[in-house]
C-alpha cells in the first residue's frame, strides 16, 4: 500500500546545506580522474592508431598530441594517473580499517594531493 504521508516527511540534506569536507571531495575527484584516464587512453590510442595508418593522418595527429593542447592533457593525465594510483593506496588503508579517524582521513587526503603533485612534477622533469 502507498504510503500516503510521503509528502510531509523531511527532506534529505542538500549540498547547500553541508560545508564539503575534505575526504567527499577526494571521493568524486578520484572518480573524475578514473574517466579521465580513460579519455587520455583513448588519445594515445588514437595516437598509435594514426601511426599504423597513414603518414599523413599521423601527422595530423601528431600535431594534435604535441601541441599546446596535447600537452596540457598529457600533463594533466600524468597528474590524474599519480592521483588515481595514490587514491587506491588510501582506500586500500581504509580497507584494512586503518586510519579512519576524522583528522587521520584528512591527513591521507592531503598526502594523496600534494604526493600526487610531486610526483607528477618529478614525472615530467624526468622523463
Amino acid at each position: 500500500m502507498a504510503d500516503v504521508n510521503r509528502g510531509n516527511r523531511p527532506l534529505s540534506p542538500h549540498l547547500t546545506i553541508y560545508r564539503p569536507q575534505l575526504t567527499s571531495i577526494t571521493s568524486i575527484l578520484t572518480r573524475i580522474t578514473g574517466n579521465a584516464l580513460l579519455l587520455a587512453a583513448l588519445l594515445i590510442v588514437w595516437w598509435f592508431l594514426a601511426a599504423a595508418s597513414s603518414p599523413e593522418y599521423y601527422a595530423v595527429a601528431d600535431a594534435v598530441i604535441t601541441s599546446w593542447f596535447g600537452d596540457l592533457v598529457m600533463c594533466l593525465s600524468v597528474w590524474a594517473l599519480w592521483y588515481h594510483t595514490l587514491a587506491g593506496v588510501r582506500h586500500l588503508i581504509w580497507d584494512n580499517a586503518m586510519m579512519l579517524e576524522i583528522d587521520k582521513a584528512e591527513v591521507l587526503g592531503w598526502l594523496v594531493i600534494i604526493v600526487s603533485t610531486c610526483l607528477t612534477i618529478f614525472t615530467i622533469i624526468v622523463v
